[in-house]
């Protein structure tokens, strides 16, 4: 497999992006599931998403959103996702690497999220990244393990 390139999605990359979003959400049960104009926001709006590529191949994504619940400067780090055939192949690193790194030059001075405890696997590859655990900050039905990243 060739190297993976990550990109920010515009509003051209709806149908890709809500075809890898609603696999996203088939895969793993999501019960809070973004619509249409949701995804929008994240493609010409308040949030940012990227996508990964390999192989010109569609392969994995990552949205961020604004938490206003928390404060101005706090964000949310939603839908990461990378398609089974890729995994342990860099894509979910790159594309956080890329979503941290809008964070920081966006002014955020915090990353959050939230997951379920059998998600072990995406849980200790955020503890690697330096995400450690937080009281719940939201009311999602599906969570119960909610995690922050200091950007200062």
């Amino acid at each position: 497999m060739n190297a993976v390139s990550v990109r920010r999605a515009v509003p051209s990359d709806e149908a890709a992006a809500w075809e890898i979003v609603d696999e996203y959400n088939t895969s793993f049960g999501v019960v809070l599931r973004d619509d249409r104009a949701a995804l929008r926001e994240y493609l010409d709006g308040t949030g940012a998403m990227w996508l990964a590529y390999q192989d010109g191949a569609l392969v994995g994504c990552v949205v961020l959103r604004p938490l206003r619940s928390i404060g101005p400067r706090a964000s949310e780090v939603k839908r990461l996702y990378v398609r089974p055939a890729h995994r342990g192949a860099g894509v979910a690193g790159a594309l956080m690497d890329a979503l941290e790194a809008h964070a920081r030059a966006a002014g955020y001075d915090a990353i959050y999220l939230d997951s379920r405890p059998d998600f072990q696997a995406a849980i200790r590859f955020y503890q690697r990244r330096g995400y450690a655990p937080v009281a719940r900050y939201n009311e999602n039905p599906e969570a119960t393990v909610f995690m922050r990243l200091p950007l200062g």
